[in-house]
């Protein structure tokens, strides 16, 4: 039957099609889930922010290590006190030590961690350079006589000594002038003076020698694309910059916020210059102006510092206690964050850094009924 105007619906059939009404306490209920849900991402999110902040603040430690113990290197027992230098030469696999009460080298098979040659004769054996290419060793001997001591890298057979004054330690070697740069003389030698020997590797030639107004030389930087050498000064708290063309000091820089300088690393693209101080403290210089930036926290007695430029990582042997390897990441050259301290060994002193190998090695002195080790690190 056709309509012709507005239906009528019989209020029964109206109240069967009206939406259903929802309880205003269920309600609420919803609401307030909804809320507490909303409340918990905002907590959870700022929570995970104030966590990534605190993580990336300067001398706070992130979670896990920067280093993994894969390997050790043991001595025989007669091997007793400290340890001056360790050099790994990768072109024939082997590592080079220092330990100085044997007055000798002591070397050993990279894949074997097995001791194969000891090399004497070396009054008191401090650094080392290993030329690849001429395949020698360059040894400084502290004796009373002090010198330069070179060996023939296969046959272990002493080729030349240059003759040095007393007390010859660290040492730097320029790859692109293969010029080594030795410290010898000051107070150890009786000499309220140093002196920097300027040695051609290739023909073992004593060129020159520059002389620095202080008793205590100690660590060494070189500067790769430019002309300055770094050296810490103990004896006046202070970085000397010498000039290696003009073969002078142009330069000293004081040292207000660390005691006892004693070994530098360089990141020259950023221009920071890093001291390890025995009071605790790596020590940021702007090299382009020569003024200090900031004191990093580590361990005490720090002995040897390392900078990896590619991964901007910072390692310190620091002996103190129950010895450690200080990390710290350089986040941008103003803010670095510490990765840890790894144990190491009381009086664990000497480092070395070899990043194409992604290791970092550290030599721990005998004691107890515990030989002396040289450890191994996989970097992480």
């Amino acid at each position: 039957m056709k309509t012709t105007g507005p239906q009528r619906v019989s209020p029964d059939i109206a109240e069967k099609h009206e939406a259903p009404k929802c309880n205003r306490g269920d309600d609420q209920m919803r609401r307030f889930v909804i809320f507490l849900m909303a409340s918990g991402i905002l907590l959870l999110s700022a929570s995970i922010f104030a966590q990534q902040q605190d993580d990336s603040r300067p001398g706070k430690a992130s979670n896990g290590t920067p280093l993994k113990l894969v390997g050790k290197y043991e001595f025989p027992n007669n091997v007793t006190g400290r340890f001056d230098h360790i050099l790994v030469d990768l072109k024939t696999q082997r590592l080079f030590t220092t330990p100085q009460s044997t007055k000798a080298v002591m070397v050993f098979d990279l894949k074997t961690r097995e001791l194969i040659h000891t090399l004497p004769g070396i009054a008191i054996p401090h650094h080392l350079l290993y030329r690849e290419d001429l395949n020698r060793l360059y040894v400084t001997d502290g004796g009373e006589g002090g010198a330069l001591r070179i060996f023939d890298g296969k046959t272990y057979e002493l080729l030349k000594s240059v003759p040095l004054l007393p007390d010859a330690d660290p040492s730097i070697y320029d790859p692109a002038t293969k010029l080594l740069y030795v410290e010898n003389g000051g107070k150890d030698a009786k000499m309220d003076y140093s002196t920097i020997n300027i040695i051609n590797t290739t023909s073992g030639e004593n060129l020159a020698s520059l002389t620095v107004d202080t008793p205590g030389l100690d660590g060494m930087a070189i500067e790769p694309s430019g002309p300055r050498l770094y050296e810490t000064d103990v004896a006046k708290n202070r970085i000397v910059v010498i000039d290696r063309v003009a073969r002078k000091v142009i330069a000293t820089w004081p040292i207000t916020l660390g005691k006892t300088a004693v070994t530098l690393a360089l990141d020259e693209p950023h221009h920071r210059l890093f001291v390890g101080c025995r009071s605790g403290h790596i020590i940021v210089f702007d090299t382009a102006t020569g003024k200090e930036l900031q004191a990093l926290p580590i361990n005490q007695g720090v002995d040897d510092l390392s900078f990896d430029v590619k991964a901007r990582r910072l390692y310190a042997a620091c002996p103190a206690g129950d010895g450690s390897i200080d990390v710290y990441k350089q986040l941008d050259p103003d803010h670095y964050v510490s990765l840890g301290q790894v144990p190491s060994g009381p009086g664990a002193r000497t480092g070395e850094l070899v990043s194409a190998l992604g290791r970092y090695y550290v030599a721990v002195p005998q004691r107890d009924a515990t030989n002396a080790q040289i450890l191994e690190y996989q970097i992480q």
